[in-house]
């Protein structure tokens, strides 16, 4: 057993460190699909993600990258409607910069990135003006252009939306999102021009995932369910929560993560029932339980896996009381997913199921029981809506795009996680798995992470990788800095 986060190490390494490239094809087929929508007098404009203003590793915008795999910052993009016509817009090479930081793909590379995009026509940025204009002479094209705030770095729309209303909020800053000045440059270059939104267009093509999509998707949902083992067997009373987000990120980057899917959600105790608490400051306490809600942004594509864990390593009697009657519940829900079916549905449907789990849960506390009534009651009631959910996307984005409400198709990819409150002492159960429709069920990625009572304690048992490399205290400092 002394071996076994080494022999986890190789394992993670052969199994994921493979670079994984999406072919031309691939993106032709995209680019296709969008283009299908389209009008054949119309084009789609669409702007590539600016250099960073930091040392930070360049991350192209979601969209983009969608449609080109093109990771040069300051890149444009039009494509046409109908037939899919695509010209790449890219800044001329700039040798002194790729002496010092590498090269990078340029207006030059025209055949190399034909071949890797599978786009018609490659040329330098300062070129798009001219083709637009000539465009607009002839035959005054319906123009669509991305109308949403781009995802990049651990971003999703709900905070992007979030982030441009706490701007409109400050009268002191009046700073307009730069997607925006380019939507307004664009409608004024193309006057006479109708303007559409291709936000709900390239939101629908997102919300299927291809095989390929998939793949990856998984890649980066086995090393979040690794993180989360390695954080179960390392888990331990006086521990700080940020040692655990640095464990997580060594078995990320050591296989190839590009970075975070978001920020590491790891509560102790009373900071879980905060569902976004995210300061990672405190010291585990000896009987609480501790969420661990942390994903990698891997090849641009995220997953969202969580896990409660007994900071002690056992559960006492009365969390398991309510642990136990949660993951019943949770269970019934993942039972009753499959394609073709509403998930308002699965919800009636899980619902019945867990109003028999209730009937015979036992609870000491009074106030555990009213707990896990509006528990039910909460979800029984989520059932009656016209749309409800089960979760929320995950591709691209931790919270992805599309509508997820209607129909459960092949090619969906979601999480659940519904979460039981008791208020009275401030605790905060919830579980989160990685979710596929397939043509013939759903796969739970996720579900070799044990989240059984008897699995995680288990697990706990083992040594952890924390067990081996601590954390320096003040004693260390000082033998170093003598």
């Amino acid at each position: 057993m002394k071996h076994k986060f080494f022999l986890l190490c190789i394992f993670t390494i052969n199994i994921i460190s493979a670079e994984i490239i999406f072919t031309a094809d691939e993106f032709k087929s995209r680019r296709m699909k969008l283009a299908k929508e389209l009008e054949s007098n119309a084009i789609a404009i669409f702007q590539g993600a600016p250099s960073e203003t930091g040392y930070v590793k360049f991350r192209q915008y979601n969209e983009f990258y969608y449609l080109t795999g093109i990771e040069t910052p300051h890149a444009y993009m039009i494509i046409k409607g109908d037939s899919g016509e695509t010209t790449l817009y890219l800044p001329h090479k700039n040798e002194r910069r790729e002496r010092s930081e590498g090269p990078l793909l340029s207006a030059e590379d025209v055949e190399t990135v034909k071949a890797m995009t599978g786009v018609d026509h490659v040329f330098a940025t300062t070129m798009m003006g001219e083709h637009l204009w000539r465009m607009r002479m002839r035959t005054k094209p319906i123009v669509y252009l991305y109308q949403s705030p781009p995802e990049r770095h651990a971003e999703s729309r709900d905070l992007l939306l979030r982030h441009e209303g706490d701007i409109q909020n400050d009268p002191w800053d009046q700073t307009q999102p730069r997607y925006k000045d380019f939507n307004q440059n664009m409608s004024a270059h193309m006057a006479g021009s109708e303007i559409r939104d291709l936000t709900k267009i390239l939101d629908q093509l997102r919300l299927i995932k291809s095989n390929a999509e998939i793949e990856v998707i998984k890649k980066a949902t086995v090393l979040s369910c690794l993180a989360l083992m390695e954080a179960m067997r390392s888990t331990k009373p006086g521990i700080y929560e940020y040692e655990l987000d640095g464990m997580a990120k060594y078995i990320y980057h050591i296989n190839g993560a590009q970075g975070d899917a978001y920020y590491s959600l790891i509560a102790n105790g009373s900071n879980a029932y905060m569902p976004h608490y995210h300061e990672k400051k405190d010291k585990l306490r000896d009987g609480d339980l501790m969420l661990m809600d942390y994903s990698p942004d891997f090849q641009y594509y995220m997953s969202d896996i969580t896990r409660m864990i007994p900071v002690n390593g056992k559960f006492s009697e009365e969390q398991s009381q309510l642990y136990g009657f949660y993951v019943a519940c949770y269970r019934a829900i993942l039972d009753k997913i499959r394609p073709f079916i509403e998930p308002v549905k699965v919800r009636k449907e899980a619902a019945d199921k867990m109003k028999q789990i209730l009937s015979i849960a036992k609870f000491n506390q009074a106030h555990h029981r009213k707990a896990a009534e509006n528990f039910v009651e909460s979800y029984a009631r989520s059932s009656k809506r016209q749309y409800a959910s089960l979760g929320h996307g995950v591709g691209m984005a931790t919270h992805d795009v599309g509508d997820h409400s209607k129909m459960l198709l092949p090619g969906m990819v979601f999480t659940i996680e519904p979460a039981l409150r008791v208020p009275e002492e401030n605790i905060y159960i919830r579980l989160e798995d990685l979710i596929i429709i397939t043509e013939t069920g759903a796969e739970v990625v996720s579900d070799f992470v044990p989240m059984d009572m008897r699995g995680i304690e288990k697990l706990m048992r083992e040594k952890g990788m924390l067990d081996r490399y601590k954390s320096l205290t003040e004693k260390d400092y000082k033998k170093y800095l003598k």
